[in-house]
């Protein structure tokens, strides 16, 4: 995903050597280091966002999936565009802890994902990504405007359903949201 550097946003400035450091552990053979450095980029929290969303467009599978796994404990809503790109990975887990970080992002990465919904490009995985994680958000206080989303990715024909059941679903809770910042980034999603 490629990102456009801007010098006025202090989040996406070089973190330093600390930050690369820990990215560069994510690759690690060792299991105890890869760990211990994703538990610090957690920790580290919204400074290592920006590393740990270049790190989904990573070659290496490793990478992609301490990444997902990263952002997903983090829960910055900044990274909703880039998990719902994640959902269309080619390796099934990595696409499930996309999904995961979607749904802990709860109301905050549904501007992303019905987004991506709308357009006519919408891969099977990316669909069945959104089924797990509407799923779970219609659980709750959302369930009237998810429903009908989740009703037209199980019918026959999503291509043609999906599109607009996303759009009023997106609608709906713009309008129920006291602001857009409560659905969180809606930037245009595209593939990889």
């Amino acid at each position: 995903m490629a990102e456009e550097r801007s010098g006025s946003d202090p989040a996406r400035e070089d973190q330093g050597p600390a930050v690369r450091a820990l990215i560069a552990a994510l690759h690690s053979s060792d299991g105890m280091e890869r760990t211990e450095a994703r538990r610090l980029l957690v920790r580290i929290g919204r400074p290592a966002v920006y590393a740990l969303i270049a790190g989904l467009s990573s070659p290496s599978k490793r990478m992609r999936w301490e990444a997902a796994k990263a952002l997903a404990e983090i829960g910055d809503p900044i990274a909703a565009p880039a998990l719902v790109i994640a959902l269309e990975d080619n390796e099934a887990d990595i696409r499930w802890l996309a999904a995961e970080g979607l749904i802990a992002l709860g109301r905050s990465g549904l501007a992303a994902l019905l987004g991506a919904l709308m357009g006519s490009d919408t891969s099977v995985w990316r669909r069945e990504g959104a089924h797990h994680v509407l799923h779970d958000l219609a659980r709750g206080e959302l369930h009237d405007q998810l429903a009908p989303v989740l009703a037209a990715l199980e019918s026959v024909h999503p291509d043609s359903q999906v599109p607009q059941a996303a759009l009023v679903a997106l609608s709906s809770l713009q309008e129920s949201a006291p602001s857009q910042a409560r659905l969180g980034p809606s930037a245009p999603v595209t593939r990889k």
